[in-house]
């Protein structure tokens, strides 16, 4: 068996117990004020984890291209309060046109 396939293996058993454990977990631990605000920030931070990492990176290289205009086309549509497919077609067209144009 390679290292890939212990990896893989190993990997899907720690997510399978994390999981179990997970649930496994009383509701009174978890019904604390401070536990309800880190759960709702995890979220937020994954996703902005997310953006970062696919606007700012090319591999393992840091990129400034077409993809930052993108993001900040959609944080000003954000700002002004736009619907979200209205967000995310204007960030994908100035993406896009900018890509095209250089």
């Amino acid at each position: 068996m390679s290292q890939i396939w212990i990896a893989v293996i190993g990997a899907s058993v720690t997510a399978f117990l994390n999981k179990y454990f997970g649930h496994s977990v009383p509701e009174k631990w978890l019904d604390k004020p401070r536990f309800k605000r880190i759960n709702t920030l995890v979220p937020i931070v994954l996703l902005s984890a997310l953006v970062g990492v696919q606007t700012f990176a090319n591999k393992k290289e840091l990129v400034i291209d077409q993809r930052l205009a993108g993001v900040g086309v959609a944080l000003i549509a954000l700002k002004f309060k736009a619907p979200f497919p209205v967000v995310v077609v204007s960030a994908a067209i100035t993406s896009a046109a900018i890509y095209n144009w250089f």
